[in-house]
């Protein structure tokens, strides 16, 4: 029997390896697992839930029935196996009657991951040949594995491994499918470990060594401490860091598939935001750890295309701060310098993500002369207002772009509503080019279009993750904790959408 096992472990010092399950993509079921996993659609069951039925005398259709299965997609129902069986447990997991597709097969597995939880279960096996999706037994293997996700750096109880058993009619290309997505999930972990990290634990240096981390995948890392910054002018990407002992910094991950024009993931990466002097109230604060998911985004999309050899030339650029609070914090009515020559009065302190990544853009766009960039930030609550958390925003003067992104999003679950960008003249100041807040105007739009300014003739896109960066409760593929939101969104959109 041919066994792959998918595994990972992150390198970085700052956390533990990350929880993975372990997958065997196979020909045949495995009759020395304690949990039986068949399909059942409305009108048609497996060959397997047949030949079970049949052996158990009904046995299972009678349990269906008390328990009104319908069949629904995701509807579940678990039923103690008969003695005749040699499995300890029977679930039956509704289709529907609808085409499966790549994003809901997906969803399912991340669903089937939340339910098969208990300890008790420890092996699973199951056949995804009634599905008919030609990639089903990868996808389903791979929503599991995200669901399964867990960051236990702090927690006593870890989280048991299960085994995977997947019969597929064709296991090599379900093997070679799912190795494909793996390297993604290293991806989506290492952006989600770097965000559910505490703040303390993750400052821009710790950053600095995750990214270091990548060189062993053929990644070029640079770093650009405090003095550098200083000396290309990057006044706003100081500012933000000045509060802090450890200042700022721009680190560049640069994977070169390609000897195109590179595309730039810009991320905004500020490590723990009080908020500066326009300090935060309530609960909030304690969630502002993820204000660089951004940041860890690009990084996670970077790392996924390293491992999975991509043919396209891509560089992350991603500004570095801890927004605190000191003697030397920047303060409300201060006046900065951005690289591309424009002042910025700064009227918030807590609008520091756009200052950030005002320079990141800057240098992205002057150093690597990029065919397109795109930028990732948790930078407005005004875009939670306005799309909640189960959408990111997306803002570009480019329909083609924004389409092609759009697309790759909904794929992969990981889905954008496009808001439009304007409202410049709210965004006067009486003693510099622009306020870093606008006066009044959608504030989602009034930072995109902040953001705008700074990106010259190159081809951009905004994405706003706020809300999107963490999640209180497991859902789909989705575990709790840091998401990673976007980075199996970039990396869909670079390696299927990105010409």
């Amino acid at each position: 029997m041919k066994k792959s096992i998918i595994s990972l472990s992150l390198l970085l010092s700052v956390t533990q390896p990350t929880f993975a399950e372990e997958f065997s993509f196979t020909s045949q079921l495995n009759s020395n697992a304690d949990t039986l996993l068949v399909f059942k659609q409305q009108g048609k069951t497996s060959k397997h839930f047949d030949t079970l039925n049949t052996q158990s005398s009904s046995h299972l259709s009678n349990a269906l029935l008390a328990a009104e299965f319908k069949a629904k997609l995701g509807q579940t129902a678990t039923i103690l196996a008969p003695n005749n069986l040699p499995y300890k447990r029977v679930v039956v997991v509704g289709l529907g009657n609808e085409a499966l597709t790549k994003q809901s097969l997906t969803k399912l597995g991340g669903d089937l991951s939340g339910k098969l939880e208990l300890d008790a279960i420890k092996e699973i096996t199951f056949d995804t040949s009634v599905i008919g999706h030609p990639d089903a037994a990868a996808l389903l293997a791979h929503g599991i594995n995200l669901r399964a996700y867990r960051f236990e750096t702090y927690t006593k109880k870890k989280r048991k491994q299960k085994s995977f058993t997947i019969a597929s009619s064709s296991s090599s290309s379900a093997n070679d499918n799912y190795s494909a997505l793996a390297n993604i999930e290293q991806g989506v972990f290492l952006a989600r470990d770097l965000i559910s990290e505490t703040a303390t634990e993750m400052t821009p240096k710790d950053f600095v060594k995750a990214a270091k981390e990548l060189k062993q995948y053929g990644v070029k890392v640079t770093v650009l401490e405090p003095k550098k910054i200083k000396k290309l002018g990057m006044g706003a990407l100081e500012a933000v860091g000045r509060g802090s002992s450890q200042g700022s910094r721009l680190i560049v991950a640069h994977y070169e598939g390609s000897d195109d024009a590179p595309i730039a993931l810009v991320g905004k990466g500020i490590t723990f935001d009080s908020g500066g002097y326009s300090i935060k109230t309530g609960k909030s604060i304690a969630r502002m750890k993820s204000d660089m998911a951004g940041a860890a985004a690009a990084l996670g999309t970077v790392k996924a295309l390293a491992l999975n050899k991509s043919k396209h030339n891509v560089v992350a650029v991603m500004g570095m701060a801890a927004n605190m609070v000191s003697e030397t914090s920047v303060a409300p009515g201060d006046v900065v310098k951005t690289a591309e020559g424009l002042t910025v009065e700064i009227l918030n302190t807590d609008a520091e993500g756009r200052l950030v990544l005002s320079d990141a853009l800057w240098y992205a766009r002057e150093h690597y002369k990029p065919q397109v960039m795109v930028d990732i930030a948790t930078l407005t609550g005004s875009k939670v207002g306005a799309v909640g958390n189960r959408y990111a925003a997306v803002f570009s003067d480019d329909d083609a772009l924004v389409n092609e992104l759009t697309v790759a999003g909904k794929e992969v679950n990981e889905n954008l509503w496009r808001l439009p960008l304007g409202y410049k003249d709210m965004l006067k100041s009486p003693i510099a080019d622009l306020a870093n807040i606008g006066s009044s105007g959608p504030g989602a739009t009034t930072a995109a279009t902040f953001l705008q300014q700074f990106v010259g003739d190159t081809k951009w896109a905004h994405i706003d993750i706020a809300g999107n960066a963490l999640a209180s409760s497991g859902k789909g593929e989705v575990a709790p904790g840091g998401t990673g939101y976007s980075v199996r969104l970039l990396t869909n959109w670079i390696e299927n959408h990105k010409k």
